[in-house]
Order: C-alpha cells, then structure tokens, then sequence
C-alpha cells in the first residue's frame, strides 16, 4: 500500500531518529541524550510531525513557536519542556522554517526501564498524554536545576559504560521526572488566569451540552469528549480541576448533572422518565439510582420534599 503523502515519520529506534537527525549512530541502542550543539543545522526532519517508538523528554528554550503535539499545538513562546510517550505524533510547525531545536532530547526506549519500579511509574504521570497548547513553563531557576540535570546524564551516558550505569541513569531520570512533576503542579497555581479561562469554557460547554436538543440521543457528556472540545487531553482536564476545584472532571460532570436534575424536578411536570431520558440516560432506572447515591434521595422524594417545603 502507497503511504499517504502527509503520513508521519515512524521511528521504530533509536538509531532511525538519530539517522534522521543526521547523527551518528547512539552509543546506547536503548537511551539517548541529544543536544543542539551536535545536531547539524539543515537537518531536514527534524520539524516533520513523526511517530515515536520511545518516550522523549525535551526541554526547548525561549523561541516564537507552536509546535503540534496530537490534536493540539504547544506554545513555546516562553520556554519549556515537552513529554511525549510511544505512538504519539509530535512535530510539524504551523510556520515554515520555524521550529529550532530542542536545547536538549532525552529519548528513553521503554526496554530502558525494564525491571525497574519506573517502568510502571512513568505510565502514571498525565503529562505524558498532555495535548494541551501550553508546554510546561519553567522559571528561571527551575531552567537551570533541569539543565544541571541534562547535563550530568549526558556526562553519564558518554562515560564508559560499567555494571551501574544503568542503576545511574534511570535514578537521573526518575529525579528530574519528580522535579517535572513538581513544576506541573505547581504550574497550575501560577498560572491561574489561564486555568480560569479554561475552567469558564468549561462551564460554558457543559451548559451548550444540556441546552442541547440532542442530549437524549447523544447521551451525558463524557470527560473525553470535553477534553477535545477544550483541545486539552482528559489527564489534563482532571489535573487542571482537581487543583482548582478538588474534582476530577467525572465528578465536575456530575455535579452538574444533578444540578439539571433538580431543576427539571422541581421547577417541571415532567415525570421521573422523561427528566432521565432530557438528561441523556438511557434507561429511568440507571438515572434514579446516579441520583440517589448523590443526593441520598430518590427523585420522585427529591419531587415530594422540595413541594412540601
């Protein structure tokens, strides 16, 4: 089958992407550190969007661009560090030319992490499934604590390799990882305006979703389809209220459904059934039970005190 002309680059190893990169070969066929001191400077794939077989780690300094990562596009106009996991398409500018290389790539093939507790634990931080349009801003001196770390793995892994090199380097990994994790969470805090915003587009989403004639055959809104129409992954969605709101994005949901539900119930004739099937539940049932364990209440008890009151 002809591959479309607009496919992504597949990188299957390591060593695809260095070739591509105009590299040579990395001295592990597993980890590698690149910097842009070695990468050549008409590399022409490097700003393709492409597929990658391995978790890569970059971090890129301050520049006037927008890079794609799934669905949506990371802004770097400030500076920061992009995480990409297996089989998601990163690369590719919205700007011809644009698109400088990361200061530093560490790309860790998931057979590094073989019998190592981080195998598991890389998989549990959300920001390796982020499509959101921010990278992760750094200040300057967390800029420098992260570069201090690319440097002493790059020191590492262009040492002689010995029986600890391993043991080394994924300790190095895991520790910028804990720092990374710290700057996200943080990163929520400081940057509340933006959160905000997207807190209130969520809001205002979800009430399109209710006002919606086509919520009984389309059914409750999940968190992923919240998420891609906010252009943000659901880890995202669920980190970002979690610390605004101490609720993950199911729970946001929920809320508001049995805020629509009370309302239905106390202000409208219609029955138990049809507020169920008004509010996308497929069977009446399955929409008195969700209201019961929120409110300790069955609808039609809801119905009864609030009339009584």
């Amino acid at each position: 089958m002809k591959k479309p002309e607009n496919a992504p680059l597949r990188f299957a190893s390591l060593s695809d992407a260095h070739r591509a990169l105009g590299l040579p070969p990395p001295l592990h066929p597993l980890i590698s550190l690149v910097s842009s001191a070695r990468v050549p400077a008409a590399s022409g794939d490097s700003h393709q969007a492409h597929v990658l077989s391995f978790y890569k780690i970059s971090y890129r300094p301050k520049l006037s661009s927008k890079l794609r990562y799934g669905q949506g596009y990371y802004d770097f106009d400030e500076g920061g560090l992009l995480f990409a996991s297996p089989n998601q398409i990163i690369g590719g500018t919205d700007e011809r030319g644009v698109g400088a290389c990361s200061q530093y790539a560490l790309l860790i093939h998931p057979e590094f992490l073989a019998n190592y507790p981080l195998a598991k634990k890389i998989r549990q931080y959300g920001f390796f499934t982020y499509s959101a349009n921010e990278a992760l801003h750094v200040s300057e001196q967390e800029k420098e604590l992260l570069l201090a770390l690319f440097k002493t793995m790059e020191e590492e892994l262009a040492s002689r390799l010995d029986e600890f090199s391993q043991d080394v380097v994924v300790a190095q990994l895991e520790l910028l990882l804990n720092y990374a994790n710290r700057f996200y969470k943080r990163q929520f805090l400081t940057r509340k305006a933006v959160h905000s915003d997207l807190l209130q587009q969520l809001e205002e989403t979800l009430e399109d979703c209710f006002r919606s004639e086509d919520l009984p055959s389309r059914g409750i809104p999940t968190v992923q389809y919240l998420a891609q129409r906010l252009h943000v992954s659901p880890s995202y969605l669920s980190d970002m209220l979690r610390t605004l709101t101490g609720q993950s994005a199911q729970q946001h949901i929920h809320d508001k459904l049995i805020e629509q539900a009370k309302e239905k119930l106390a202000a409208t004739s219609l029955s138990v059934s049809e507020v169920a099937y008004a509010l996308g539940f497929e069977h009446p049932q399955s929409f008195s039970r969700f209201f019961k364990t929120k409110t300790d209440l069955s609808p039609l008890a809801y119905r009864q005190s609030f009339h009584h009151n």
